[in-house]
This record gives structure tokens, sequence and C-alpha cells, in this order.
């Protein structure tokens, strides 16, 4: 299967440009206050002018649903990844403005059946850890609980993936599996990106 990369939490202008001459499938800009990777205010050019091919997406937590669309117009986002407690109706107040991945946070207690409700209003899951910091915790789930996901959405997998995981991604036969989504296991500082650990990455995928 391939298995597309997102890579997410940049806010260094020169390692965003290093991070595009990779071409991942998607980046990710955290618009969220709260996170070490919060990118205050970028010019919107840095963000436009990012080749189309790479789908430049928005990380969203419970914000105000008007400030999520003035800021897909803003930077022409191409994807909003929502990580907070935004309803089905917010998720599907934004389908058609862009993508829309909706974010879970995965643990032993996850109920999979409260997904039910997002399913015609999403495009993708995204499934992380559960943490109380709406994701980049460093750490990993066990991927075994996504037996019980039983609905039929492709979904991203986040939460702590680093290089020696990448090789037990071809442990998950699942054809729902669109996407990988590396944060803070590939960077030298929050939001300063290790160039060589993504080229690597990049490399482990390509063979999978």
């Amino acid at each position: 299967m391939s298995i597309k990369l997102k890579i997410c939490g940049m806010k260094v202008p020169a390692n965003i440009a290093e991070v595009i001459a990779l071409q991942p499938d998607y980046t990710g800009f955290i618009f969220y206050p709260g996170s070490k990777r919060f990118i205050a205010d970028p010019d919107p050019l840095l963000i436009r002018n990012i080749p189309a091919a790479i789908k430049t997406t928005g990380v969203f937590v419970n914000e105000e649903l008007e400030k999520v669309k003035s800021a897909i117009l803003k930077y022409d986002l191409k994807a909003v990844q929502l990580h907070g407690h935004e309803s089905a109706d917010y998720c599907a107040a934004l389908k058609g403005h862009a993508e829309v991945i909706k974010a879970f946070g995965i643990d032993a207690d996850f109920d999979f059946s409260k997904l039910d409700a997002y399913i015609a209003q999403v495009d993708y899951f995204l499934f992380d850890t559960q943490t109380p910091d709406h994701g980049g915790s460093g750490k990993t789930f066990s991927w075994q609980l996504l037996k019980h996901y039983k609905n039929e959405t492709p979904y991203f997998l986040s939460g702590g993936i680093g290089i020696e995981q990448l090789a037990e991604l071809e442990n998950i036969k699942d054809e729902r599996l669109y996407a990988i989504d590396v944060n803070s296991r590939f960077e030298l500082s929050p939001g300063l990106k290790d160039i060589g650990l993504l080229r690597t990455c990049k490399l482990i995928l390509a063979k999978i």
C-alpha cells in the first residue's frame, strides 16, 4: 500500500523551505496557541506559495468556526485538522472549503462508535495518542486498538511515530490507512524539523 506523508508542526521559515523540498503530501501548521509548535500570524505568502501538490493543512483546537474559515482563505489552506471537541455539525460547515480531518485521541477506553456521527461530515479521521495537550506528546498508542475501527473512512495515523515505528506499518494490513502524521520525533527542537531524519522517513515509506 502507498502511505502518504504529513509533516506537522513547522514554524521556522528556512526550515519550512527545507521540508517543502522533500515534497511531503501534506504539511501541517499549528494555529493553536497552546502548542509548543504554534505558528503565530505567519506571512500568508509563506504558506500560500507552497506548491499546490503539497496540501497545506491548518491545525486547530476548538477554534471559532469563522476564524477557521478566515484562515482557509488567508493562507489558501487545502485541509484543516481539528484536534478539539468539534462537533459533526462544525465539521460539516467546513466541508467544501477544505479537506476536513477530524482528530481523535485513542486509548484503551476509546469508543469508536462516537465516530459514526462524523462519517458524512469529514474526509478523513486522524488517530492520535490520547493526551490532555491535544497531540504532540511524542507517545504512541497501541495500534492493536485499530481493530475496533469498523467504518470505511480513511485515516491518518499519528502519535509519537518515529523511525523505529515505520517498519511496523507493514504489519497494519488496512487499506483505510491513508497517511502517517509525523511531528515531535522528527525534530531538533519544537517546530524545527530534522531534515535528515525526514529524508530517511520518506525512503522507508517508499518501500512499504
